[in-house]
């Protein structure tokens, strides 16, 4: 499975920014899509997750601002960031888990900041 993922930013606090994340190779075998981040001297995180038949989930801090979403189509997943914070400020990764493992797209930077 490879991803590629883009949409990363500059924004200022209160703005929007949406990340993609398309995926290839054995797609069929893909059992969850999410998306990480992780800020400077901090551990890597799980943001969201959405499961092969479209169930969500969220951490605490970005539930009812962020949304996870795919496009079964494109073999996409989206990352709708609205309302973003300071402490949004991370590099996002796009995570794929499949055949008991877990394959990674590069990071995109995102930055809220005014």
């Amino acid at each position: 499975v490879q991803l590629q993922a883009s949409g990363g930013g500059l924004v200022q606090p209160g703005g929007s920014l949406r990340l993609s994340c398309a995926a290839s190779g054995k797609i069929s075998s893909i059992n969850f899509m999410g998306w990480y981040r992780q800020a400077p001297e901090k551990q890597r995180e799980l943001v969201a997750l959405i499961s092969n038949v479209g169930s969500t989930n969220y951490v605490d801090s970005v539930r009812g601002r962020f949304a996870i979403s795919r496009d079964a189509a494109k073999n996409t997943v989206y990352l709708q960031m609205n309302s973003l914070k300071p402490e949004d400020t991370a590099v996002y990764y796009c995570n794929a888990y499949a055949n008991r493992d877990h394959y990674w797209g590069q990071g995109t930077q995102v930055t809220v900041s005014s």
